[in-house]
């Protein structure tokens, strides 16, 4: 024997009540009826909608500047570490007169997300060395046709207006490491004097 765990099976035979399954159905019914007098798990949607944990990883968010200027300078880093390819994108230059618009030189063109592939596991929202996606607490929404799941800019970048708060998606150690100027990832490359801002010379 392999183990000292054996069980001798009993093949006692079923009484007449047994074989009618009736302690079984009664059995049964008192489950139920004891589920009557506890608190509902149901929720009443859309009328109620369920509270979301603040780090829920939801639809994706592409983030502004302080100053309303596009994050992303499709660096590409986003795409590399998506598990599941659904990140593609195309860079293009800024153009003179549109550093209101871009806060790079470099910045996304195109930039697309397919929510039908994404496993919004937050691997994006790790990888991006300036604070460009996040993703947030909102739902994605259904559609009939797999076209309308490719999520692009005219959807993810937030509106200038209305920005997103995720701060609770930014614990205080993250936010002191992001605004330090000292690294690398943090600085910002000034045309005129041909360095970074904030880094060494």
């Amino acid at each position: 024997m392999l183990t000292n765990r054996s069980q001798v099976v009993s093949k006692k035979e079923m009484t007449l009540i047994e074989k009618m399954y009736l302690p079984a159905i009664f059995s049964g019914m008192w489950i139920t009826f004891t589920h009557l007098f506890k608190k509902s798990a149901t929720i009443r949607y859309p009328e109620q909608t369920r509270e979301f944990s603040g780090i829920y990883r939801g639809q994706h968010v592409l983030k502004r500047d302080e100053k309303g200027a596009e994050r992303c300078t499709a660096c590409g880093l986003c795409a590399v570490a998506c598990p599941a390819e659904a990140i593609t994108m195309v860079s293009a230059e800024r153009k003179p007169g549109e550093e209101h618009l871009y806060r790079e030189e470099k910045y996304a063109k195109i930039y697309e997300i397919n929510m039908l592939r994404c496993i919004f596991c937050g691997d994006c929202e790790e990888a991006c060395p300036k604070e460009a996606i996040f993703l947030t607490d909102r739902k994605v929404d259904s559609f009939y046709t797999r076209k309308e799941f490719i999520y692009g800019k005219s959807i993810l970048v937030e509106s200038k207006d209305s920005p997103i708060d995720l701060t609770k998606r930014q614990t205080p150690d993250v936010k002191e490491f992001k605004l330090d100027k000292h690294y690398a990832h943090n600085q910002t490359f000034d045309k005129n004097k041909k360095t970074k801002v904030g880094g060494h010379h």
